[in-house]
């Protein structure tokens, strides 16, 4: 508290510039996790869609609509995010590739490698909530 006291009063002499830098850093990475997080979930259910759509559930499309909306808020909240977002898309696609094989059952090989979806793709495709269930 005495150096965010400190920093606003423009005393930059008594500032801790080491620990503030890591301070910093810290919660870029922080904000960084919460959006690759956000976006593994929206992969993960798009792959599901994509590979077991007769197992599609209303839970599924309303998950992806859910974890959308958290990784824009982080986006609005962070900024400087917007220059890794091809690194937290890719990050968080190698997530949801391992998490696709364990809760599908299917071989790890049957998805792609590199996330088979555009970054528009990822945030915009619709998946109306089929109220059947």
């Amino acid at each position: 508290m005495e150096q965010a006291a400190a920093l606003r009063a423009g005393n930059l002499s008594v500032i801790d510039r080491e620990n503030l830098a890591e301070e910093i850093e810290s919660l870029g990475r922080s904000e960084l996790k919460s959006l690759v997080s956000a976006w593994r979930v929206v992969l993960l259910h798009m792959l599901k869609v994509d590979y077991q759509p007769e197992r599609r559930t209303r839970s599924w499309a309303l998950s992806i609509r859910d974890q959308r909306d958290e990784a824009a808020d982080v986006l609005t909240d962070s900024p400087g995010l917007k220059s890794r977002l091809d690194e937290a898309m890719a990050r968080a696609y190698r997530g949801a590739r391992l998490d696709a094989a364990r809760e599908t059952g299917l071989p790890l090989q049957t998805f792609p490698e590199t996330c088979p979806y555009t970054r528009d793709e990822m945030i915009t495709r619709d998946y109306p909530i089929d109220p059947r269930t």
